[in-house]
């Protein structure tokens, strides 16, 4: 297992490389703006690398029967969704053609890995599968989209997805998830401060999709409930639901590029990319401390994430009061 991991780790690393000299060589560059948080054309679509990494290793796994073959179908059903944001980096797709493959994509993954059935509330288990698959569906097109609104700084999204595959394995020891761990960390070198290739929505949309997914998947198998999960992931959902919410309130048009989410604003008030991931990594220390606290006393999990927001909002009013936005 080992070394099928240490070459995981090396072909998404070189695969990267590989990727950045078609990405120059085609000019399939992300060209700075007003809205961007980078100063320099850098390439972009790294997340092929990623893709491809872990779509291979999956398979490898699936065929020596080392996967739950539900959650095979589940993860891979993510190529649909590669290959169109894929297309979305090359051509700037418009709304329409991506969303329906989220759409499609969405269902199918809660379709192979049985639905969302029920959820334990600490008070009452609430278990109308109606009302929780909808929850569900539109729960996955969320995550997929709001991993690409926060993939904007170098090594942001790599480094939160890092981390909260390293907590699930912690918590489950699923072997499966050391793959996408090692297609990750290959291609962090390429994208940390500064990156010299960008994920692009190839690789943040998938992440997405596949966290929520193996999120959904640990509930209904007991591993991980979806409240200790949605702690686990909070900084990214929270900044990226809370902007949502604070856009619509001032009227502001939902779907124009911005740079208002919270690890942004930092980056305005001046702190470095790196600096800004790191303080992000010490923000998930804490919400896995968390999870490792509700895991060995009796706290529910719901108590849990109310304390994880509050969390959240402070560090949200301490960026407010470091500068005006």
């Amino acid at each position: 297992m080992t070394i099928f991991l240490v070459l995981a780790g090396i072909f998404s690393f070189c695969l990267t490389y590989i990727t950045r000299k078609v990405a120059i060589k085609k000019s399939m560059l992300d060209l700075p703006n007003e809205r961007s948080s980078h100063t320099i054309p850098t390439p972009r679509g790294g997340g092929i690398a990623i893709a491809l990494t872990w779509f291979l290793s999956i398979s490898i796994l699936h065929y020596y029967n080392q996967i739950d073959k539900s959650l095979f179908l589940a993860l891979f059903s993510g190529l649909f969704l590669s290959v169109i944001s894929l297309l979305d980096d090359i051509y700037t797709l418009k709304n329409k053609p991506r969303l329906l493959v989220q759409a499609i994509v969405s269902g199918l993954g809660l379709y192979f890995i049985g639905g969302f059935n029920s959820i334990d509330l600490g008070f009452i288990v609430f278990s109308n599968p109606y009302v929780l698959n909808i929850i569900a569906f539109f729960t996955i097109i969320w995550f997929i989209n709001l991993f690409n609104f926060i993939d904007g700084i170098d090594g942001y999204a790599s480094s939160e997805s890092i981390f909260v595959i390293a907590s699930l394995y912690f918590f489950t020891g699923e072997s499966f998830l050391l793959f996408l761990l090692m297609a990750l960390v290959g291609f962090l070198p390429w994208n940390w401060d500064k990156a010299k290739i960008f994920m692009g929505d190839v690789g943040s949309t998938l992440l997405g999709y596949t966290i929520i997914i193996i999120l959904f998947y640990f509930h209904k198998t007991h591993m991980v409930s979806l409240f200790e999960g949605l702690i686990l992931t909070s900084l990214f959902w929270f900044d990226a639901t809370y902007t949502l919410i604070r856009r619509f309130l001032n009227k502001e048009k939902i779907g124009q590029a911005h740079r208002k989410h919270v690890y942004q604003r930092l980056v305005q008030a001046g702190f470095s990319h790196q600096k800004t991931v790191l303080c992000g990594t010490s923000i998930n220390v804490c919400l896995l401390l968390l999870v490792i606290l509700i895991k060995q006393t009796f706290i529910s999990t719901l108590f849990g994430c109310v304390v994880s927001l509050i969390f959240l909002f402070v560090i949200v009013f301490f960026v407010n009061k470091k500068k005006a936005f």
